[in-house]
């Protein structure tokens, strides 16, 4: 699905799903040619595909999985990147060589730092301060361009400005990027992983070089064509990754029907998206078929499913027990809380999305 939300999905830089990440308000309301080698990139062909009845969904039976709540997962700074501050509806972000103020709605509170500090700013996103907004960016200093080098555990990959104010990666999922290496290594055999709404393909590189075979899904050309961009300048062309441009729903409805299985699932959808050929998604409405939809494509020994959820009015609450239920017969225990980034300055916590996940 294109988010409306991030248009990272649509129309993402020169510009979460899912989707941005800026992020919205959690709790409270809360890219490189085309590839040469067809492998690479799969575009669907749904002339060949009949169309599907609407999935029908019922209260699975079983023992529901063991719980975990609310559990926050941080992101610390570091050299990569850092929150150096926030407030006043604004945050100071230090990403690789460059400090950037974007704004941010959940900063009620004001700012630590003086003035001095952040007006030492290379980038500036001016216009809409809507998440959804149209803007620009103002570089005080010097111009700069679209891109720029970034790195994360040793994974380089390309920062970018976009007109919606991301830069093609939300630290906060740093996390769960961490939380799946760690799944990947421990398992000692061959794992799939599919990334849904993979937006520029930082947990797909960090998949893959953890040592799965991953196939990355987003419904943006672009932003597959940026997180192949990506995979080059980590080094990991020769991991085995599979760049597929699709509407998520319509993918996972195709592999489940193929008996395609993966042992770990990602997905981070949009609050309201449009896919490649105008699929209307709206996330209340079309969640709960799709978190079935990823445990119908799971594996006899599956290892997680991770959901995020940005820019939505309810609490985690709300896809805890979604997910639950979901996975009730399954054993295993579902975790849920926030993913926050913990502020240099004044050690606030910024809390950026809302997530749940089963862990076998």
């Amino acid at each position: 699905m294109k988010s409306f939300r991030d248009k990272r999905r649509d129309n993402r830089p020169p510009a979460k799903g899912r989707t941005e990440h800026a992020r919205p308000q959690p709790g409270t309301a809360p890219v490189r040619p085309e590839a040469r080698q067809p492998r690479h990139e799969t575009k669907p062909d749904d002339r060949s595909d009949p169309k599907p009845a609407p999935r029908i969904l019922a209260r699975r039976e079983g023992v529901l999985p063991t719980e975990r709540l609310p559990v926050i997962l941080e992101v610390a700074p570091n050299q990569d990147y850092a929150l150096l501050d926030s407030g006043a509806g604004e945050k100071l972000e230090q990403y690789g060589p460059y400090r950037i103020v974007r704004p941010e709605g959940q900063a009620i509170w004001q700012k630590a730092l003086p003035a001095r500090d952040w007006d030492r700013a290379d980038a500036i996103f001016t216009g809409d301060t809507d998440e959804e907004g149209i803007g620009r960016w103002r570089f005080p200093k010097v111009p700069l361009g679209e891109t720029w080098p970034m790195r994360h555990d040793g994974i380089d990959y390309l920062g970018r400005f976009t007109s919606f104010r991301h830069v093609g990666v939300f630290p906060e999922q740093a996390s769960h990027w961490d939380h799946m290496a760690s799944q990947i290594v421990a398992a000692k055999r061959p794992v799939k992983v599919l990334n849904l709404f993979g937006y520029t393909g930082l947990a797909s590189l960090v998949a893959a070089r953890a040592g799965a075979e991953v196939t990355h899904v987003d419904a943006s050309k672009k932003a597959v064509g940026w997180a192949r961009e990506n995979q080059e300048m980590a080094g990991l062309g020769s991991k085995p990754i599979r760049w597929i441009v699709d509407d998520a729903v319509k993918f996972a409805e195709r592999e489940e029907r193929r008996g395609s299985r993966y042992d770990i699932i990602l997905f981070d959808p949009p609050a309201y998206g449009r896919g490649p050929k105008g699929e209307v998604w709206q996330l209340f409405e079309d969640l709960p078929g799709l978190t079935d939809l990823c445990r119908a494509i799971l594996t006899p020994k599956p290892l997680t499913v991770v959901l995020t959820a940005y820019s939505i009015r309810a609490s985690f609450f709300a896809i805890h027990a979604l997910m639950r239920d979901t996975f009730a017969g399954m054993g295993g225990t579902v975790e849920s809380g926030e993913l926050i980034i913990r502020e240099q300055s004044a050690g606030r916590a910024l809390s950026t999305s809302l997530f749940s996940r089963w862990v076998a």
